[in-house]
């Protein structure tokens, strides 16, 4: 999937303002992420096991759980 057609989505929590968001696409095999702010600007691709992954652990409630 070409990074020109994907469609980039961020959190309806993101503020209108510019708030600092990023900014997730499904590009077929992997899983994009960008600066909402930058979006012609470096992007992350990550497996879907990797992405699924950082999203359980954000958003695990005991924060001193995250990062072990």
């Amino acid at each position: 999937m070409s990074l020109n057609t994907s469609t980039w989505r961020k959190s309806s929590y993101s503020s209108s303002n510019g708030g600092a968001c990023v900014e997730v696409a499904d590009l077929g095999d992997v899983v994009g992420v960008r600066d909402s702010k930058e979006p012609d600007g470096p992007m992350l691709a990550v497996t879907r096991a990797t992405f699924t992954t950082l999203t359980a652990k954000l958003l695990q409630q005991d924060a001193s759980e995250r990062w072990t």
